[in-house]
């Protein structure tokens, strides 16, 4: 891992970069270089052997501007405050630039939530809810899943928050079981999302899918979702990046049985079928493939592995996975970067959706919440694409291009109080 590398310094790049080509003052968007506001909290947890650990946990909040703050919470051992800042700056971007009516929060704890058992993860949970509490809420700030975070977590979080106000408050939480309020779509609506945004780009570049190579780094929630989504449309999946090991098949993987492997096994290691082969990281990312789906974390492709990919097309599921360095290495060898507040954000819609329902006590079928998730993410490509075409920029600035003019607007509608 690149030893200097802030993934909150990596977003403010993007934002001036994107401000200078709108022709924005300093003044205009200076507030949006920092969070609103940011809580750290330590969250003593009695485990299951008695003793007492102290796990350290945290909130932000970037902006409000455009509606309540939005964005995931997650349970990870290298969560730390710089990475909730840039995840939360990223969730207020991606927001703006779908236009939903949301700003950008999130959250997370270090912790490695495979090393505790149930008892111990639920109060870990509940004392974290009951740390943050004060500012979270239905119109404040609203978290979902992100992260070795899932519905049943949710559910804990919505249930801490009702007992504490004495009410069931459904609203104040998405990603949660379909059971207690949560909507139909839910999971897969970012690998959906995902799936959606690259049929848009690989029809804009004229490749045709039905005939390219795919690989995916990921294999959670949402690159599950998105090799399943996209095996689903025929496409061919040669290779399968996760923690645990890389699979390669020039002939294509078999995704509907390495996805009934993984949620068995909870790894993709040790499954076996005609022609695959395990291959290393860094082979991953040599590979002679067409599209590129990048569905981990934060900070994989770097300036050392950037001249290796021979992807044209790349479609960025997680936050963050492209450096600053990497990306201007891939624009100059001329590969398209979709960039990730635009085509991983069929989750936070479906959140709002999710949302939405609960306010109301109406609830939507699949059908329409996925019609409507398309229609949404369709508009903001376009609305991109047009951006980059006519001021010959990448897709990555066109989005922050997109995404700061919305929010500068709102700003400067709303003033500056006092």
């Amino acid at each position: 891992m690149k030893k200097n590398y802030n993934p909150y310094d990596e977003m403010l790049s993007c934002v001036d970069n994107a401000a200078e080509k709108l022709g924005l003052k300093y003044d205009d968007y200076v507030a949006l270089r920092y969070p609103e506001r940011m809580l750290s909290v330590s969250l003593p947890v009695k485990m299951d052997d008695g003793t007492l650990k102290v796990f350290s946990g945290y909130r932000i909040q970037h902006s409000s501007t455009r509606g309540p703050c939005k964005g995931g919470i997650r349970f990870h051992p290298d969560v730390n405050l710089d990475e909730v800042k840039a995840l939360s700056a990223w969730m207020t971007w991606k927001c703006a630039v779908v236009n939903i009516p949301y700003g950008g929060a999130k959250g997370g704890i270090a912790v490695d939530p495979s090393k505790l058992s149930e008892g111990e993860l639920e109060r870990l949970t509940r004392r974290y809810t009951a740390a943050i509490l004060p500012i979270l809420g239905p119109d404040r700030d609203i978290p979902a899943p992100d992260v070795n975070t899932n519905p049943k977590i949710m559910g804990w979080i919505m249930d801490t928050f009702s007992v504490f106000k004495g009410y069931p408050a459904p609203e104040v939480v998405t990603g949660k079981p379909i059971e207690i309020g949560g909507s139909l779509g839910r999971g897969e609506a970012t690998g959906r999302g995902v799936s959606i945004v690259l049929d848009a780009i690989a029809f804009r570049k004229e490749l045709p899918l039905q005939k390219a190579k795919i690989a995916i780094q990921g294999f959670g929630n949402v690159g599950g979702a998105t090799a399943r989504s996209l095996y689903s449309k025929g496409y061919n999946i040669v290779a399968i990046s996760d923690v645990s090991c890389t699979l390669y098949n020039e002939d294509g993987l078999n995704i509907k049985a390495l996805s009934e492997y993984a949620s068995e096994k909870k790894t993709i290691k040790g499954y076996t079928e005609k022609g695959v082969t395990e291959i290393s990281k860094e082979d991953f990312f040599k590979l002679d493939i067409d599209v590129l789906i990048l569905a981990a974390l934060e900070n994989q492709v770097t300036a050392e592995n950037a001249n290796d990919i021979k992807a044209s097309i790349i479609v960025e599921g997680a936050n963050g996975p492209t450096t600053t360095e990497a990306d201007e290495i891939l624009n100059k060898k001329g590969v398209v970067i979709v960039p990730d507040i635009l085509s991983n954000a069929g989750g936070v819609i479906v959140s709002y959706f999710e949302w939405v329902q609960n306010l109301q006590s109406i609830f939507w079928d699949e059908h329409e919440i996925f019609s409507l998730l398309k229609k949404i993410l369709l508009k903001a490509f376009d609305d991109v694409y047009k951006l980059s075409e006519d001021k010959d920029v990448t897709l990555r600035t066109a989005a922050y291009m997109v995404a700061i003019n919305r929010v500068v607007k709102a700003t400067k509608l709303r003033g500056v109080f006092p």
